[in-house]
């Protein structure tokens, strides 16, 4: 009797134990947005919602999917999201002219002109109709530039979250072409970083961290968006969305992959095109030795 009564102990015990280590692997500090405000405007978060944990700044624990891991970022929730556009003159609320970006002098010539946002202007396929741009015209802005003239500025390593495996040298960008996801309402959009601002360039406390956007001439706008971004969304051209970075896994197909030089989608479907040509010239040149011999 009494060894029974002891093993059903030990049973009870161990059953205990496993759902509390089991309770804390999967709760988890719920992301804020830095103003006391816990959810977003609509009441909806997929983080929260049954597709992975929220916590407080970047998750530490990566989560898992379909066998590969992708660092998590939090939502940046209710912020000001302004449209500027590649070519955009200065105006009394944007004095600086986007010819050029802070990582790339030849900007406007790069992308292959202006990239007008005037909507009867635009296709289907949100590209400018009067050429097809050289750069992917789903791009945006945010307040914080990781190198000076001099290089990469000194916080840069330490608040940059994927500076260790992106980083190239000493005076190139980690965070040029970093991909997005930009949501309004119900839906969702990606895009690639390709500027600094709006208004700054040095706020890595709100794009990296936990403080909200600083007051400025377009309401306290934390995020400029392209005209492609805003009229696949459905935004006006100055709104209210929630954004955050995601690894370029977690990024699926859309007219996002479509165009530009500097697009992932486009870079990685050319080195495949590549590979596949030079496997599907092994055989010819092997048939065209042996007849040569």
């Amino acid at each position: 009797m009494k060894r029974n009564a002891l093993l059903r102990w030990l049973g009870v015990g161990l059953s205990s134990l496993a759902s509390i280590f089991a309770g804390h692997q999967v709760h988890a500090t719920p992301v804020t947005t830095g103003d006391g405000k816990p959810k977003p405007r609509n009441g909806k978060d997929p983080e929260r919602n049954g597709n992975g944990g929220g916590f407080a700044g970047f998750s530490l624990f990566p989560r898992t999917n379909s066998g590969n891991t992708a660092r998590q970022y939090p939502w940046r929730y209710s912020i000001v999201t302004t449209t500027f556009w590649v070519g955009e003159r200065p105006t009394e609320n944007n004095p600086v002219p986007n010819h050029k970006s802070c990582w790339d002098p030849q900007w406007a010539r790069n992308y292959g002109g202006t990239d007008t946002p005037k909507k009867s202007a635009r296709t289907p396929s949100y590209t400018p109709a009067a050429f097809t741009p050289r750069q992917n015209p789903f791009y945006v802005a945010l307040p914080y530039n990781d190198v000076t003239s001099q290089g990469l500025k000194p916080e840069a390593s330490s608040v940059i979250p994927w500076f260790s495996e992106a980083f190239k040298g000493p005076k190139e960008s980690v965070c040029k072409g970093r991909w997005i996801a930009i949501r309004f309402k119900d839906r969702v959009c990606y895009a690639q970083w390709e500027d600094a601002g709006p208004f700054r360039t040095d706020h890595w406390q709100y794009v990296f961290g936990t403080e909200r956007p600083k007051p400025n001439l377009n309401k306290g706008a934390g995020l400029d968006v392209s005209p492609a971004v805003r009229d696949f969304l459905g935004m006006n051209d100055t709104d209210v969305t929630d954004w955050k970075f995601v690894e370029f896994a977690d990024v699926p197909q859309g007219p996002w992959a479509a165009f530009g030089d500097n697009n992932t989608f486009v870079q990685n479907r050319r080195a495949q095109l590549q590979r596949e040509a030079a496997v599907s010239a092994e055989p010819g040149k092997s048939r065209a030795k042996a007849a040569v011999e």
